[in-house]
């Protein structure tokens, strides 16, 4: 579990094809000098194991149903990604719980800078803008951000300079894809009325 507040951006330093599946090898932040073999990293909002660690690097596996449902399909040495170690449970939840599970990509529709801020209006698919609501919490590449606007198809967000600046959201640009996890609570809640919808 993560809170989808980035603690750093790591370069790829590599991707290399295996049998049924790539390895993603990354510049090892040297904030996160304590990753160990089996740990969870948040990469790009998706919750990947650590399979080979040294002082400079970190390296993880991505098999083709997350290559094909999440951006890390198009990632390319000299990429930048952001990572989350996952939580302690005396961590403070500064963000949302997200689970680093990918719910579908979104794509850039339009960007507006205005001084050091940002609002970036995002298309997404009719079932996971079901599951927003202005003011509620939405992962995008693993930043938990608030919602602002929300309609049938699209939803808006404002970034502000910090934002920006420590993670790839200030890279983002007309077209761009994106990965989304909406909000576990919203999850529960359709699911519920789903069920209550069903049963009557």
């Amino acid at each position: 579990m993560f809170s989808g507040l980035v603690e750093a951006k790591a370069t790829v330093l590599a991707i290399q094809p295996e049998p049924a599946a790539v390895r993603i090898v990354l510049q090892r932040p040297e904030l996160m000098d304590d990753v160990q073999l089996g740990d969870s990293i948040c990469v790009q909002g998706c919750c990947l194991t650590v399979v080979a660690v040294d002082k400079q690097s970190m390296s993880f596996q991505a098999g083709q149903e997350t290559l094909s449902r999440t951006t890390l399909g198009q990632l390319k040495s000299g990429h930048s990604v952001n990572c989350e170690r996952s939580l302690r449970l005396s961590d403070r939840l500064g963000g949302h719980l997200v689970t680093g599970h990918i719910d579908g990509l979104g794509k850039v529709a339009s960007r507006s800078d205005q001084a050091e801020w940002s609002n970036i209006f995002i298309d997404a698919d009719v079932d996971l803008m079901r599951q927003m609501a202005p003011k509620g919490s939405i992962t995008v590449d693993g930043v938990s951000l608030t919602l602002v606007h929300v309609d049938s198809t699209q939803f808006s967000v404002a970034l502000i300079p910090h934002t920006l600046s420590m993670t790839t959201l200030g890279q983002l640009g007309v077209g761009d894809p994106v990965n989304l996890e909406t909000d576990i609570l919203a999850k529960y809640v359709q699911r519920q009325l789903l069920m209550a919808v069903t049963l009557n």
